[in-house]
């Protein structure tokens, strides 16, 4: 969202611009429609067929000219996720934009959970005294390497580095 100084207009332009907007295009406007277009984006404003009261985000001092420059940008991807863009012209804002107000729907998606977690066969351990010893001596080279690791943290931290 923001304040793009840029009228895109009212006529529709590839997948990015609809034709629900306000106004005529300006060189502003063509710059963010191509910066849209090379970045995938969709103005989320212009999708949607609003009152012109709703669709203007600007007024010019003394009420003379009434702007829509002020823009929802969103992935293309994610276009579908937006139910409505529009402005709340009486917002109190202590500005002469109006509030852009846009409603979207997120569905997250739940995390899947590992299927298979590594068990260990203790009773071999038990039974198999070759198949013990190997374990053993697994660990302790884990356990000789972490601790080769705490001695270079303690001379770290005395200042033999």
């Amino acid at each position: 969202m923001g304040d793009f100084n840029a009228k895109v207009g009212a006529r529709r332009i590839g997948n990015t611009v609809d034709s629900h907007g306000l106004g005529e295009i300006n060189e502003r406007g063509e710059m963010l429609v191509g910066w849209c277009q090379e970045n995938d984006l969709v103005v989320a404003n212009t999708w949607f067929e609003n009152h012109p009261r709703r669709k203007w985000t600007w007024i010019s001092p003394g009420d003379k000219y009434r702007n829509q420059i002020d823009y929802v940008l969103i992935q293309s991807r994610f276009q579908n996720a937006v139910l409505s863009a529009k402005t709340m012209p009486g917002a109190d804002c202590g500005s002469d934009h109006n509030q852009v107000v846009c409603k979207a729907h997120a569905k997250l998606k739940a995390l899947k959970k590992p299927k298979h977690q590594m068990k260990y066969n203790l009773k071999a351990l038990n039974k198999d005294p070759d198949l013990r010893n190997k374990f053993t001596i697994d660990v302790k080279n884990k356990f000789k390497a972490l601790e080769a690791s705490t001695a270079e943290e303690r001379q770290w931290e005395i200042g033999k580095y």
